[in-house]
């Protein structure tokens, strides 16, 4: 059950992030509430988490998570570049991520 909300963690962190970007294109309450709740659901489920899991594993995979989805956020919603370089650097984030959850 940890890793299920350490995973529902990093959505919420990647729903934060895709908040911020939104939040500076449209400034009103609406936007900031969202970005508000997000990082607060994520930081509620990292929580929970890590009551059985590793702090420095947990840690890293959730952020790997926020910033390998963010990044993919931004190319997929936000016309971000879909240079191969990034989705190298990309896949190698989220290899580590599964290498933490493998060796955990």
């Amino acid at each position: 059950m940890a890793w299920t909300f350490l995973i529902i963690a990093g959505l919420f962190e990647m729903f934060g992030v895709a908040m911020i970007s939104q939040v500076n294109k449209k400034r009103n309450w609406v936007s900031v509430a969202l970005l508000i709740g997000g990082f607060g659901a994520s930081f509620l489920f990292l929580a929970f988490a890590m009551e059985s899991l590793p702090m420095g594993t947990a840690y890293a995979v959730w952020t790997g998570i926020g910033a390998a989805g963010g990044a993919l956020l931004g190319m997929f919603l936000f016309g971000e570049s879909k240079d191969w370089k990034r989705i190298v650097f990309i896949a190698m984030v989220l290899s580590a991520t599964v290498g933490l959850k493998l060796i955990s």
